[in-house]
């Protein structure tokens, strides 16, 4: 799909058409699977039915189609079905991001079923804590963090000051700050918004700024400082290596760029710190993701393996929420966001079933990979960021209908 002027909010329309026609009834309710493919419902944020009912609600609140409040509805029936079977607690892959969903369902459609499933997802997810964490992971997409920005989402502090404590004993002092190990037993430290300090950053400053716990901000303040002294592109710039030691290297690249491992995450837990601090230095430091991002190539398939992702956690919509958060906050043009929007439209392929997107690993054959339905590297993800753009562009609008947990809300610089 081509064309000198990208159409966002037709993208989004054929993007929602295809998720409405990939979803599995069960019984009086609807379910998606990571993929077509894929035979096993996936209820999570992540990859599967949380992720994309919340892009149908943003789709709904956008377009008025009621249709996709219909989906979302039922979308939120094999959610609150799932609630009681599903042993994963995190915001991302289990009960704290399918509570999430259930509640915006219940809060956006009047659904006062989907609220007392989130409300029994919620109450698991206290009952799984074992006094430190929930699983091996302890890290935003999978572990604590990640449940202590949902559980604050939703409203219930002591929870997500339950999940934040453990960082307090668990940081491990580096030369500038500290730093923490995010899944047990790997020795690899991870810096980044997904998986690594960034992510952990942004869940304490959020939860200590609500709690009014200036310890909580200092432990942020200090794993944010670990992060930016490893900074490789100064002053103009910023990136940071994937990992120390480096992560599987003869797999994972050593700098990213997108929402993941990259500056486009990595801005977003610096938004965050300029929200809670009020400090310009971190403005400034969104300033120097921006320049990095900016400057290196993307959207552009520079050599195997760079940008081969549409997706919104490690591809092209992810940068977008961040050039449409720069639009507000710094007033910037809408030049690199309509690039990006371009290059989702160049890459969509679209047919009578709709539109959808194909990433690529350029390490397979074939290198194109199967569609994908999620938040993280499929249509819903680019759905909701394409809606945005859409909105920006009609009526100046920068909203979303749903903010989620780790994306702080984009507030117009006053300076």
């Amino acid at each position: 799909m081509t064309g000198a002027e990208p159409d966002a909010r037709g993208l989004a329309i054929g993007a929602l058409e295809w998720l409405l026609g990939t979803g599995r009834v069960v019984g009086t309710g609807l379910a998606w699977a990571a993929t077509s493919e894929d035979d096993q419902p996936d209820p999570t944020l992540y990859s599967g039915s949380a992720g994309i009912v919340l892009a149908l609600l943003e789709g709904h609140r956008a377009l008025g189609d009621d249709r996709y409040a219909d989906a979302a509805a039922r979308g939120g029936r094999t959610i609150a079905a799932s609630v009681e079977q599903w042993a994963h607690s995190s915001l991302h892959f289990g009960l704290t991001g399918m509570a999430f969903a259930l509640t915006a369902v219940c809060d956006e459609l009047g659904d006062a079923a989907a609220g007392v499933a989130a409300d029994t997802a919620l109450q698991l997810v206290r009952s799984g804590f074992d006094g430190e964490r929930w699983s091996d992971q302890f890290d935003l997409l999978g572990g604590n963090a990640g449940i202590a920005l949902g559980a604050l989402s939703l409203g219930d502090v002591d929870l997500a000051l339950l999940a934040v404590t453990p960082y307090l004993r668990l940081a491990e002092a580096t030369r500038a700050g500290v730093q923490w190990e995010v899944r047990a037993g790997v020795p690899a430290r991870f810096h980044h918004i997904s998986h690594g300090t960034l992510g952990i950053v942004t869940a304490l400053a959020a939860v200590g700024r609500a709690a009014g716990r200036s310890d909580l901000i200092e432990l942020a303040l200090a794993g944010a400082a670990d992060v930016v002294s490893r900074d490789q592109a100064g002053p103009m710039g910023f990136l940071v290596a994937h990992s120390d030691p480096q992560h599987k290297p003869e797999f994972v690249e050593r700098f990213s760029y997108g929402w993941c491992h990259g500056p486009a995450g990595d801005a977003q837990a610096f938004r965050m710190l300029a929200a809670v601090t009020g400090d310009p230095a971190w403005r400034q430091l969104v300033d120097r993701c921006w320049h990095t991002v900016t400057h290196s190539g993307l959207p552009q398939r520079l050599y195997p393996g760079f940008w081969d992702n549409s997706g919104r956690c490690c591809g092209t919509a992810g940068v977008l929420a961040f050039a449409c958060d720069r639009y507000v906050e710094r007033g910037d043009e809408l030049n690199f966001a309509t690039t990006l929007v371009q290059d989702l439209a160049n890459r969509a392929v679209a047919d009578d079933g709709g539109v959808r997107w194909s990433n690529v690993e350029h390490r397979a054959t074939p290198s194109d990979l199967a569609p994908r339905t999620g938040w993280a590297m499929g249509n819903a993800g680019i759905v909701r960021e394409l809606l945005r753009f859409s909105r920006i562009e009609s009526s100046r609008d920068p909203s979303y209908a749903i903010t989620w947990p780790d994306q702080p809300v984009a507030v117009t610089d006053s300076r």
